[in-house]
């Protein structure tokens, strides 16, 4: 029989607070072997990333992917790894901090934010537990991907649903499918990229590459392309730029299947073969910085442009804990928070704190007159 996670400490007339919950890819919890096969083994475990029957995937998953994989990986982190741990889990906890900076200032109903990782810790399953520790009656989760793709924002919805399929209460939830076209972050990619431009020049050729899926997800019916080319849309008409000027493409390919082209890594060899003096990459998918634009852009694939005879190479860092993606970040909660929470100079804190006081004495009154609710703190 299955059991379900009660909650013992429920109080009558608590104020309920609202929960933001920031949820981005994941990062294992040292780079060492060991601990990138845990990762690696619940990342590619999962359905939504590794679309074949689990009877086939799962024998080559861990008699060859793994084994090879994971000391490959475990060096790539070394490379990048701070002393606070890694870059995306260091970024989203800068990130984490100043959102709920702001949170408060703008809202002043009672306003909590955790950091959950799709994969490896903290987990979406602790931050659940976090913000209903606070005492979180609504949460809303924000996937850190600008792009909605099943295998990014899909899965973390469901593993949002996972953390809640055993609790006897369930939150009120709403949960942001993306923001590709959000204009303040449009603006912060543009903030970003002028701010290079203004200080050593522009480049050549500006290219916009994206985290790849396969090709077969998109022709599914994944629009996550669409996504990413929309963004470069916006982005390009707020920089002025003509169609000979910059390029979209997709990074990180994984099998031998055909993926979204064209490839990054491609291309830019392509390019450096081809004499071009300057280059500048950018990846507006990823809100943070991590492993994949770290290694993978700013020096695998800098070293294929330059020594395919390729001249200037820059990366653009991701907007990471940037103020203008505090505020784009913010003006997406905004929207989903709307009838939820009430903002600072319409929140009677006074009147909040009689209506818990009048529910609590009513839960006492009923309580004295029949049975009591077994959920109160001091029943028998």
């Amino acid at each position: 029989m299955k059991q379900y996670i009660g909650e013992p400490e429920f109080e009558h007339g608590e104020i309920p607070a609202v929960g933001v919950l920031l949820a981005n890819l994941g990062t294992p919890d040292a780079p060492t072997t060991p601990a990138l096969k845990r990762y690696l083994k619940q990342f590619l475990s999962d359905p939504r990333v590794i679309e074949l029957p689990r009877w086939k995937w799962q024998p080559i998953l861990r008699g060859i992917v793994l084994p090879r994989r994971s000391p490959k990986s475990a060096e790539a982190y070394r490379e990048v790894w701070t002393e606070a741990g890694s870059p995306l889990l260091v970024t989203g906890r800068k990130l984490l901090h100043k959102i709920e900076a702001a949170m408060r200032k703008a809202w002043a109903s009672p306003m909590h934010v955790a950091l959950g990782m799709r994969y490896g810790n903290p987990s979406i399953r602790s931050a659940v537990d976090e913000l209903q520790a606070k005492g979180c009656r609504r949460i809303v989760l924000l996937p850190l991907y600008p792009q909605y793709s099943a295998t990014t924002t899909a899965s973390t919805f469901d593993a949002l649903s996972e953390a809640l399929v055993d609790r006897r209460w369930i939150p009120e939830l709403r949960t942001i499918h993306q923001y590709c076209d959000e204009p303040l972050y449009t603006e912060a990619l543009a903030n970003s990229i002028r701010e290079l431009w203004d200080k050593d020049g522009r480049p050549e050729k500006l290219l916009l590459s994206y985290h790849g899926i396969p090709l077969r997800y998109y022709e599914s019916g994944d629009l996550y392309p669409c996504h990413c080319h929309k963004t470069t849309r916006l982005l390009v008409e707020k920089l002025g730029l003509n169609e000979d000027e910059y390029l979209t493409t997709f990074q990180s390919r994984f099998g031998r299947e055909p993926w979204l082209e064209p490839y990054t890594d491609m291309t830019l060899k392509a390019w450096g073969k081809a004499g071009l003096k300057s280059v500048d990459v950018i990846c507006p998918g990823f809100s943070a910085d991590c492993l994949e634009t770290i290694e993978e852009i700013d020096q695998e694939n800098r070293e294929y442009f330059e020594e395919s005879g390729g001249g200037r190479y820059r990366y653009i860092p991701a907007l990471n804990d940037r103020d203008d993606h505090v505020r784009a970040l913010m003006a997406v909660l905004d929207r989903n928070l709307a009838g939820w929470a009430e903002r600072s100079g319409d929140y009677d804190a006074d009147a909040a704190q009689k209506r818990a006081e009048t529910s609590r004495n009513e839960a006492k009154r009923l309580s004295d007159s029949g049975p009591r609710c077994p959920y109160e703190k001091d029943a028998p």
